[in-house]
This record gives C-alpha cells, structure tokens and sequence, in this order.
C-alpha cells in the first residue's frame, strides 16, 4: 500500500489501521522555536532527524543542538532512542527541523533507556553491483544500538539503478532461511518533479502491485517481495524501518531471481580482476 503525506506539520500511521501489526509511523515538520510534546505509549521510538536542528528532552536526558544536516541527501543522521511508556519532546532550532518517527508496538517489553546515535556511529557502505548499487545507512541494525523488535536505516538509489534487488521478502518466521518482519519504506526524492517506481508482489499473486515514488511516499509492506528503482536524472531516498518476531534480517530472495545473485559475484570478479 501506497500512501503519499500532505504537506502538514504533524503526521501519523499507526497500527492497525495502516495494516501492520507492530509498525507505525510519525513525520514532523517544526518551524524554528516550535516545540512538540507526545508519550511513546506502548511503542519504541528512533527518532531521526531528516533535516535541520533540534533538541530533544527524554527522562532526565537533554540531547542538545543535534542535526547537522540541511536535508537527508547531504549527510549522516542523528537518532535518539525513545522506550515506550516515555513522555519526550522535540524543540525546532535555527530553521526548523524535519524529523521521522519509526515507531513499533512492543508493549511493556523494553528495559532499554534513551540514547543517542551520532552520525559517527552510523554504518554506511554499498548493497549490489552495476545498475543496481545504492549506498546505504545502518543506524540502528545490531546489539550497538539496542532495541527490542525494531531496526532502522537509510538508502540512496541513484539515477537509474534499482534498489533491493533482487526482489527479497521476509514473511515466514522459518530461520535460518527467513524472518518474519513487517517494514515500511518513507521515500524521499532529490528534486520535486522525480520520481520512481515501485514493485511488490507475492508467490499466491494476492499482492500485485507497482506504484509511482514521489516525495513523502510511505510503501507498507507487511509480506510480499520488494523492489524500487530510481527514474533516470533522480535519487531517491527511502527510511527503512523493520520488526517482527527477531531482530534479525534473514531476507529471502525471490528463487526466480537468484541468478542475479550469481551474476553479482561474476561481475565483482572480473572489475577486482581489471584493476589488478
């Protein structure tokens, strides 16, 4: 399911109405000065600043003046760690702030307390080879920054490359060959005309589906095989968050696109070989 967000200030998803069972989703938009008060409720938060500057209060803990970048195309983000049960609160600096809210229901689970991931904490490196190599941000993935279900990151599709791919599901708790895990995708896009597009079927052919990424479009996808691709002259960026029964990903890949796999190691030897 495709969802684009309106231009407003404060926007929310939430299960079960938005047809997940743990995930849900919060977009901030704070001119400079404005403050945001909320409770986590039964849902452990990150928090990551899109762009722009902000200090966010949790517990008896200030994170101060965190956000150094202008927008998500121009660096590595800042994420706090919001346990559930937990009042917080978000004050824009400077000019303002956007910020995400990745948000799984874990209910009373956590024991984990609030903290704050840098952007020098943030794994980054490249998925794929070719026509279909993106660039990515691990923020929080490991036992380095703890949750209870829920994982987060980044990836920047550039012009014309495809992005998870090939196409990968984690549907069935069935390890160690895949995990069950709901995710969501918060695509942004580098120039307000772009644009993608987006694939997500299924092996019963209930899930059919291709859809258009513009900017501030939220893909939901509780099972199914996954793929995007970048239209040629964009990037497209995409918060990818997951939870499920593990917090583990063990992506399962479509068998009649495995070859490409194969293709990918091929490829990787012969460029090692070339620059030899």
């Amino acid at each position: 399911m495709f969802v684009r967000i309106e231009k407003v200030e404060h926007f929310v998803s939430e299960p079960p109405e938005n047809g997940m069972k743990y995930l849900g989703f919060e977009r901030l938009v704070l001119p400079s000065g404005r403050f945001h008060k909320a409770h986590s409720e039964d849902f452990e938060i990150f928090l990551v600043v899109l762009g722009g500057k902000c200090t966010v209060k949790v517990k008896d803990k200030v994170f101060e003046k965190i956000g150094e970048r202008k927008n998500v195309f121009s660096g590595k983000p800042y994420a706090v760690y919001l346990p559930p049960k937990t009042e917080f609160s978000v004050q824009a600096l400077d000019f303002g702030c956007e910020i995400a809210l990745a948000k799984a229901l874990v209910l009373d689970q956590a024991k984990i307390e609030p903290y704050l991931i840098t952007p020098s904490q943030v794994n980054s490196g490249k998925w794929g080879i070719s026509n279909y190599s993106r660039t990515f941000h691990q923020i929080a993935v490991d036992e380095k920054h703890p949750a209870v279900k829920l994982m987060v990151g980044e990836t920047f599709t550039p012009s014309g490359n495809w992005s998870t791919y090939p196409p990968h599901r984690h549907e069935r708790h069935n390890p160690p060959e895949e995990v069950f895990l709901e995710e969501i995708y918060y695509y942004k896009v580098d120039h307000p005309k772009g644009w993608g597009l987006a694939r997500h079927y299924s092996d019963d052919g209930t899930i059919d589906f291709a859809g258009v990424i513009k900017d501030d479009t939220l893909h939901f996808i509780p099972r199914g095989y996954h793929t995007a691709v970048a239209a040629p002259g964009f990037t497209v960026y995409y918060l990818w968050f997951l939870a499920g029964e593990d917090r583990v990903q063990i992506p399962y890949v479509d068998p009649d696109m495995r070859f490409i796999d194969q293709a990918t190691k091929m490829i990787k030897n012969i460029e090692d070989n070339l620059s030899l």
